[in-house]
């Protein structure tokens, strides 16, 4: 059948998806964003959006749908030209509903399957939205803006003949109406790549070589910045390193803002290194900034304990992995993370705001690497029983979007 994958930074979370459907014998093509310039696994066909400045003044709370909806109407316009065009017709389309690309598509072809991939709804509570009162107040006004960033979201999957969530716990951010169409599969690791390996190393900027069982303390994340508490294991750090005199700190991720608001000056990797400069050893601490996927394979090897943490928000595939490859993950105890981590069994949690406990409990992880052995087994087996990628996320997904095709 011919199906037609969707996102504006393509492959996306369809990275395995769109080659594993070619290889069945599908047609497969991709449409994104004509400025994207990632690999992509199968054709590709683009489109032009040029982003109208939007007047929040104007706009008010209908800012995010117009963005949105501006990038949708760009979308299905390229579609209808290409149907009338190229005469193409998909059987089923599978797009992420995050930038409205999906918003219109029915009307472009009524006769095809319309999944989307539901992500995150966003919630005035219960969420992301007032749940660290340093960066977000918990303000009516707040929850009034979340609650006006969803129109987009409800209306694609409300248009769709289904969705997709990653979690469980994503699933359930969306309204009891909307979450009966959602299917629960996640994206899937590469347990075959993503393995312990006990001759791991990794080079550090000042040239260092760190080697599986050093002790090594991770942190990874796509950007530092408050959604994934770069704030509260920076403020741990300072006890950590006095207590293990001899810990190698790696830190990864870039200088943006991935989610929530920039700082109204500077950034918030100096921000809050700032704050504790004074009390770290920086010979110690590596910054490595964004590196290549393979480094960061092999730390997630070399790490003795690896801190993750998040706001009740998305969850990056980074933790996933890093359970993969056998880390010890020391996480938030947030709803996402619990969802996956079961405190004591297959990893640790630790109250996302308390400083003290999270620099007691990573000291613990690193001075007694030993008393964690069985959690590190028992986290790669967790990864290869429900969300290893070949033998469960992949078939399940593959099945699910066949399941549209043409009886």
């Amino acid at each position: 059948m011919k199906i037609l994958l969707i996102h504006q930074n393509f492959p996306g979370q369809f990275l395995h998806l769109a080659p594993a459907l070619a290889a069945r014998g599908h047609e497969v093509l991709a449409l994104t964003d004509k400025n994207n310039s990632r690999t992509a696994p199968v054709p590709v066909m683009r489109y032009d959006h040029k982003a109208q400045v939007v007047d929040p003044g104007q706009c008010r709370l209908g800012r995010n749908y117009t963005q949105m909806s501006d990038r949708g109407v760009t979308v299905a316009r390229a579609c209808l030209r290409w149907r009338e065009d190229k005469g193409y017709i998909p059987d089923v389309i599978f797009g992420h509903s995050g930038w409205g690309e999906t918003l219109f598509l029915k009307e472009v072809w009524p006769e095809a399957k319309l999944l989307v991939y539901a992500e995150f709804y966003y919630k005035g509570r219960g969420a992301d939205v007032g749940f660290d009162p340093e960066f977000s107040p918990r303000t009516f006004d707040q929850v009034l803006i979340a609650q006006g960033r969803t129109a987009h979201l409800g209306q694609s999957l409300l248009h769709a003949d289904a969705g997709l969530s990653p979690t469980e716990w994503q699933a359930s951010t969306y309204p009891p109406a909307l979450r009966r169409n959602i299917e629960v599969i996640f994206d899937g690791v590469e347990t075959d790549r993503l393995k312990p390996d006990p001759t791991a190393a990794v080079t550090l900027p000042n040239g260092r070589v760190i080697r599986a069982g050093d002790e090594v303390l991770t942190f990874v994340n796509r950007n530092l910045e408050p959604y994934r508490g770069y704030h509260t294991f920076m403020r741990a750090l300072p006890d950590v390193m006095a207590a293990r005199p001899e810990a190698q700190v790696v830190i990864v991720g870039g200088d943006d803002v991935s989610y929530g608001q920039p700082p109204k000056e500077g950034k918030w990797k100096e921000i809050f290194l700032s704050e504790v400069r004074d009390r770290l050893d920086m010979s110690r601490v590596h910054f490595m900034g964004k590196v290549p996927y393979p480094t960061f394979v092999s730390l997630m090897q070399v790490s003795r304990a690896h801190a993750y943490l998040t706001y009740p928000f998305v969850l990056s595939w980074s933790m996933m992995e890093s359970m993969g490859a056998g880390a010890l993950v020391v996480g938030s105890d947030t709803a996402p993370v619990r969802e996956v981590i079961r405190h004591g069994e297959n990893g640790l949690l630790v109250d996302f705001f308390d400083v003290a406990a999270w620099s007691r409990t990573l000291t613990e992880a690193l001075a007694h690497p030993e008393r964690f052995t069985a959690l590190r087994q028992a986290a790669r087996q967790t990864v290869l029983d429900r969300y290893d990628l070949k033998s469960v996320c992949l078939p399940r997904t593959v099945d699910w979007v066949e399941s549209f095709g043409p009886k």
